[in-house]
Order: structure tokens, then sequence, then C-alpha cells
């Protein structure tokens, strides 16, 4: 039986959809707002996520990232389902990997039909990719989860303080980092020592797999931004498995996809948006990642966006004004992240 997850946080619209579901002979569990949902999918794996987009805590465009950035999650089918049937909206779904886009008020035909066909197309790909992997004992993609969450499990667990450096451009790899807990900031120096942060990583995430793949020293540096747990994965390991079964091979390849589709982004971003833009779209991005009240030090976030600590409190104490964030003892919360996602260049 398939198990689906349900996210939603309007209670009427979440319990009918649950009763059409079950009675269609799913399996379903709910959640009622973006951070419980990925908590639940997180947990336990479902085989489709229908999601609202406009919710509390996080939306379904926050949602979508953090799952897809996931390797427990980043190939489960994903479904949106909301009121909004703005082609902007329609647009950043799917470009953000969604499989399928159904407005409200919806067609139950349509929806249970479009539930079975990605179901369908899902295991057909599963199939496709058993068929042909190179190792018959490990092609099964349940396997290849398995392996894949045991590669961090049982290791060597540290706890870093804020400020720790896991390495420094041009280090040479000897672990693949995965964190359990915290945020990390990976960055590029310049001559004058200045950062430019290309990518903050939270739980979930792995961190130094390109240079070992590569087997080259690391272009990037990683400093801790708040008390972390990580888990040190030895290379020879990583090498094993990653070269000894497709399925997770291609998992890492994804992230790397996704790692430099985010680079090539922030890349546009510095040459065509104003810094009213880019703070925004830094805002929205952190909120989006559950990173809840946004604590980083204004250096780091400065270092996000690409622009003077000076230029960066001007902007963030405009955006108070404005009633999109507020900051409390340094903490900034972010209070209309939709306004800030569509801030006008």
């Amino acid at each position: 039986m398939y198990r689906i997850l349900v996210i939603e946080d309007t209670d009427e619209h979440r319990e009918n959809l649950s009763e059409i579901l079950t009675l269609n002979g799913y399996e379903v569990d709910t959640a009622e707002n973006g951070k419980i949902g990925v908590d639940k999918a997180l947990k336990e794996r479902p085989d489709l996520i229908i999601c609202d987009v406009m919710m509390p805590e996080l939306d379904g465009f926050g949602v979508l990232q953090i799952l897809s950035n996931n390797h427990k999650t980043a190939d489960v089918p994903f479904l949106y389902l909301t009121a909004k049937a703005e082609k902007d909206d329609f647009r950043r779904g799917m470009s953000l990997g969604a499989d399928d886009y159904l407005t409200k008020p919806y067609d139950v035909a349509l929806l249970l039909q479009t539930i079975e066909r990605r179901l369908l197309k899902h295991e057909r790909l599963l199939k496709a990719s058993a068929q042909h992997a190179p190792f018959e004992s490990f092609v099964n993609e349940a396997k290849a989860q398995e392996l894949l969450n045991n590669l961090s499990a049982d290791r060597e667990l540290r706890h870093y303080q804020k400020k720790d450096v896991l390495f420094e451009e041009g280090d040479y790899p000897r672990y693949l980092y995965y964190i359990e807990k915290g945020a990390v900031k990976v960055f590029k120096s310049n001559e004058d020592g200045r950062e430019f942060i290309v990518h903050i990583a939270g739980p979930g995430e792995y961190l130094g797999y390109l240079s070992l793949q590569k087997n080259d020293h690391y272009t990037e540096s990683a400093t801790v931004m708040e008390p972390s747990d990580i888990r040190l994965i030895p290379q020879d390991d990583f090498y094993a498995l990653v070269y000894g079964n497709r399925d997770v091979n291609a998992r890492f390849i994804k992230m790397l996809a996704n790692h430099v589709a985010e680079q090539e982004q922030m890349l546009l971003d510095l040459a065509y948006n104003s810094v009213r833009k880019r703070v925004a779209s830094a805002l929205a991005t952190l909120y989006d990642q559950g990173k809840g009240n946004i604590h980083f030090q204004r250096d780091d976030l400065a270092a996000v966006v690409g622009t003077a600590k000076e230029t960066l409190v001007r902007t963030l104490s405009a955006f108070k004004t404005e009633g999109l964030i507020d900051i409390n003892d340094g903490q900034i919360v972010v209070l209309k992240a939709e306004k800030l996602r569509k801030m006008p260049n």
C-alpha cells in the first residue's frame, strides 16, 4: 500500500483530502504546517507528498527546497495543491522540482489520476534503474537508501562550537561530513580575506563530497556558524559505497547538480539584482530552509548577499520599518516571507 503525506494548514481541507485518499486505498499521514511536514517526511519517507503552498511556519516552496536537498527525500514525488493559480507560483514550484501542480477547488477524479500516474512513473523509474545497475544485489532502491543511511550511522560524532573550522580551501579531503545538528557556512575568500558565502548547510546535508569524488583539494572553506553535531565519514568508506553502488552515486551527483545550480543563481543575483532584492532573497531562502529566527552574524549575512556590513544593516532597518521583519536581541524574525520573495528589483 502506498503511503501519502498530506501537508495542509487548513483543518477542513486536510481532513477531506485524507478521507478521499483513505477511501481510495492509500495509507495517509498528515501535517498541519510545513515544519511538521518536513520532520515527518524525513523520519518516515512517504511514497508521495501532497503539499499546500501558502502555509504558516514554512510554506510549500520551503518544504520542497529542504526535501529536495536531503538524500532521504530527494526522489519522493511531490505534488503542489493550492488555491493560488498565478503563473509565477506555478513556474517557481516546478523549477524547484515539483512533479505536478493542481489548484483548489480540485476535481477528485483528476487528483486521483494525477497521484496514480506519478506513483506508477516513479515505480517504473526505480525498476529501470534496478535492471541496469552493475551489481544485482545492490540495485534495489530501498537497499540503496539503506546503504546511504548507514553511511552516516555509527560514525564518529564530533561536537563543534561556533567558528570552528571543518576544512579550509587548499586542504586535502580526508572525510565526508554529515550534519546532524547545527549550521555550517561554505565560503570562498579573495586575496584581501573577504568572504563570499556560497552555501549555508543544515541538518541532513553532506559536505565535502565534490573534493572526495575528484580526489582533489578543497576549493572552498567551511566554518561552523552555531553549535553543531557532525559525523565524520572516512574517505575509504565513502569511495567503497559510491563506486560500488550506482544509485547512491546518482544521489551524490544530484546533490552536486543542486549545489552548482544554487551557486549559478547566486552569481546571477549578484550581477543583476539590487542590494535590497538580494537581502530579501537571502532572508527568504534562510526562512525556507527552516532556520527559524535568523541569528547569524551580520558579517555572515553580508557575505551571503555580497555587500558591505553597513549596507546590510541599513537594509535590514528599512525592512523592519516596512513590517517585513522584526529584530529581537539581534535575531531576525521573518514576518512576511512572500513579500520578501517577490521584492521588486
